[in-house]
């Protein structure tokens, strides 16, 4: 342990103007509570003076340090001030007082002394407290503690007590869809942090919920808290603690610059003032840091939608798929799927979640947009936009008309949502004894019935779009198909995870809803081609990687087979000018091949476990072959051999 790892930059006060001994002590007990080791602060400074009252903790030389063992520490810790003016600290001190140091430490044990002892060894060179007195920053004043530290006792610790565990730097990671980029954020920070030598702990917000979640000590103790997020996370527990509001890409690409800047104590102090879920995202969350551009804003509303709509679509997609493999279509072929009491089931139940993907995608942007009160809204108009209801239908006592399909659910969700916000402040000045009529009764009142009106006027227009692009699918035919194969596979592959991989899914997955599965075969074969790739070269050209991008590559073989494309992200952003060129072309030689083999995917998902739904399955295996081996052998002829040291094992 080491003086500087009881420090916090908020803990440091410089040129205060702090007149006497109580001013000091006021100020001193403050800075120490912003380690939130205290659970009395009154006890704690009452410890403080009796501490003084035994005699007075002046050393010389204008140094002072108040110290005190209490039951109210729960961890030890330092806090230090430098006055503008020299004060009498006590009347019967030798000389004035202008650099204070405070101790805090729990009442068993005797760490006190300790750390007591290693200051003042520290403090009897004059040198380093001329540099204290010089620093201009708390930052400056820590890094010359640390110096004279190192200097003195090199890595020696100052006792033998075990201390609790704390954290300096704190991190919540998350994207919209909860894999791939949340984990490889929480990595990049924990390497970046042992790297600067600093404890960090990294909460993951991914598909199966908060991970590795920070307590409430841990927050009340750190320095400061990065949130690296794309989607809404809860951060009012942060209220009153430097928060650092940063796109999940910037922890997988800028961790030691996030750090550093919390470090630095360049970070706001973040203050919640409204209801988590009534809040826009990030945008109203983002504690002085730069606001999002509109792009940026509206693609995680819409990634939002499309992560909560994804397990509906996989979920009631799969089983759909599996009531067709156990069907006999010579029964009746009009009613396929349904003509056995197992395909049925699977048919039935499938369907019963797949077909309520678009409501649920309008309900959850419409949620991203203006929280939670915009749920019943977003529904509305999803159900509106997949039953393509119309005025001119109404007219005629018909409630369905032409879906829109995905356009109509999208659009009806970024207008609910709009629609919701809106009513709130249109509303926030009605007089408290009505205010909770507002989520209960205005907003789902008046916005299912503005978003009645929307979508009844709109339906139409968005039929003929979503008509146009199913029968525009479905006349494809051959050299037009295999280039729609070979884009629609490319996509999944070049940014593997990013907005181009979401949107070759989405044109997948509306492809799929409207009865063309070969275009989500030639989708799903173009994300499973990345990882695999990757790992062919990393097996067959050991002399291109280092010995941890070989180890990994052995795990890329299995992210490949289970559609993980996100399992080529570390790779690529090692190495793009190579790894991605590679991929596209595997990629896009493997959906050309599935669309030319007229493969289909009646699944909306990729991967080893859907391929006996696939239609002609064998080729589609060789579609998938000749892809990765293309990729891995373009990718290994463009990259060089590493020199000897890093190629093997250290």
């Amino acid at each position: 342990m080491r003086i500087t790892e009881l420090f916090n930059i908020q803990s440091i006060a410089l040129d205060s103007a702090a007149a006497d001994q109580a001013q000091i002590i006021d100020e001193l007990v403050e800075l120490q509570a912003t380690h939130g080791n205290l659970t009395d602060k009154a006890a704690y400074k009452a410890a403080i003076y009796a501490r003084e009252a035994e005699a007075s903790t002046y050393v010389d030389n204008g140094i002072t340090v108040p110290h005190a063992r209490a039951a109210c520490v729960t961890r030890p810790s330092l806090a230090a001030l430098r006055l503008k003016t020299p004060v009498q600290y006590n009347a019967d001190d030798d000389g004035k007082t202008d650099l204070l140091f405070m101790i805090a430490a729990p009442e068993n044990g005797s760490l006190h002394i300790d750390m007591l002892a290693r200051l003042m060894q520290m403090l009897m060179n004059e040198d380093f407290v001329a540099k204290l007195h010089a620093a201009k920053t708390p930052k400056e004043f820590l890094d010359t503690i640390d110096a004279q530290e190192e200097a003195q006792f090199g890595n020696e610790s100052f006792t033998q007590e075990e201390l609790p565990a704390t954290y300096r730097v704190l991190a919540v990671t998350a994207c919209p869809n909860g894999i791939a980029h949340t984990y490889m954020a929480a990595e990049a920070l924990n390497k970046a942090a042992q790297k600067l030598g600093i404890p960090c702990k990294v909460e993951t917000n991914g598909s199966d919920g908060p991970q590795n979640v920070l307590t409430a000590d841990e927050i009340a103790a750190c320095d400061g808290i990065i949130v690296a997020a794309d989607k809404n996370v809860e951060t009012a527990r942060f209220d009153g603690k430097p928060v650092l509001f940063a796109h999940v890409d910037d922890g997988i690409h800028k961790p030691e610059q996030l750090l550093q800047s919390v470090l630095d104590g360049k970070v706001p102090v973040f203050h919640s003032t409204v209801r988590e879920s009534d809040k826009n995202l990030l945008e109203q969350n983002r504690g002085g840091a730069a606001k999002d551009s509109l792009g940026h804003t509206l693609y995680k509303h819409l990634m939002y939608g499309i992560s909560h709509m994804i397990p509906f679509v996989v979920g009631g997609g799969i089983m759909i798929a599996i009531a067709y493999l156990l069907d006999d279509y010579s029964i009746d072929p009009a009613n396929f799927g349904m003509n056995t009491p197992a395909a049925a089931f699977f048919k039935t139940v499938g369907s019963a979640v797949f077909n309520y993907m678009l409501p649920i995608l309008a309900s959850y942007v419409a949620i991203s947009i203006a929280g939670e009160p915009a749920l019943a809204v977003g529904f509305a108009g999803g159900v509106l936009a997949m039953n393509g209801t119309n005025f001119t239908g109404l007219l005629n006592c018909q409630a369905d008309g032409v879906s829109g399909g995905f356009l109509a659910a999208l659009l009806a969700g970024f207008v609910a949502g709009y629609v919701v916000l809106f009513l709130k402040k249109i509303t926030e000045k009605l007089p408290k004894s009505v205010s909770g009529l507002r989520p209960m009764l205005i907003y789902p009142l008046g916005g299912v019935f503005v978003m009645g009106v929307f979508m009844c006027g709109i339906n139409p227009v968005m039929g003929i779009i979503n008509d146009f692009i199913t029968n525009w699918l479905n006349s494809l035919g051959g050299t037009s198909a295999i280039l729609l194969g070979a884009v629609s596979a490319v996509m999944m592959s070049i940014d593997m995870g990013g907005p181009f991989n979401k949107a070759g899914y989405l044109f997948g997955t509306a492809a799929l809803a409207s009865g063309n599965y070969e275009v989500m075969a030639s989708v799903m074969v173009g994300g499973m081609v990345p990882p695999i790739a990757i790992a062919l070269s990393t097996t067959f050209f050991p002399k291109k990687w280092t010995p941890d991008e070989r180890r990994n590559g052995v795990i890329n073989y299995v992210m490949g087979l289970c559609f993980v494309t996100e399992g080529a992200i570390s790779y690529a952003a090692s190495d793009p000018l190579h790894v991605i060129p590679s991929c596209a072309i595997g990629a896009a030689t493997a959906g050309a091949l599935s669309m030319a083999f007229h493969c289909g995917l009646r699944a909306p998902h990729g991967g080893i476990f859907v391929f006996p739904v696939a239609t002609n399955a064998p080729m589609y295996c060789v579609a998938l072959a000749v892809g990765s081996i293309l990729g891995g052998l373009i990718l290994s002829l463009l990259k060089k051999n590493l020199p000897q040291e890093q190629s093997s094992e250290s």
